[in-house]
């Protein structure tokens, strides 16, 4: 699978998380995907419970992407997910094997204001 394929991929995949259709969100993956969130320390063997997972979210989700980057086997995704009107800037890195995902890492960070004594060298972002 070559980069345009995967690149297609993806978008299916995040077209269809923002959509809430879980089975095409999940078809990317492999059937023994290991998905990792370093903050909250949890480890998702396979494909059916990420799903699982997925689909007993209790908030209201959507989501904006930002940006892909990615060439071969590995592809990272930053992008905003809101929360029942709460945003989470996530940044997804997924490793591919065979043309599915075999490996994804995610990292959420809420928002926060800026300190007032870097102002002078910072412009703000436009909004997600």
């Amino acid at each position: 699978m070559g980069d345009q394929e995967i690149r297609e991929a993806l978008d299916r995949h995040w077209a269809a998380s923002a959509a809430g259709d879980q089975d095409t969100e999940h078809e990317i993956y492999h059937d023994d995907v290991i998905t990792d969130y370093p903050q909250s320390g949890e480890r998702i063997h396979g494909r059916r419970d990420l799903q699982a997972l997925r689909s007993h979210h209790p908030a209201e989700l959507t989501f904006t992407i930002r940006r892909i980057l990615g060439t071969g086997d590995l592809w990272v995704t930053e992008y905003v997910i809101d929360y029942d009107g709460k945003p989470a800037s996530t940044i997804s890195i997924m490793e591919f094997r065979d043309g599915k995902v075999a490996h994804e890492t995610q990292y959420f960070a809420d928002p926060f204001a800026p300190p007032a004594w870097r102002a002078q060298w910072v412009e703000t972002l436009p909004p997600s």
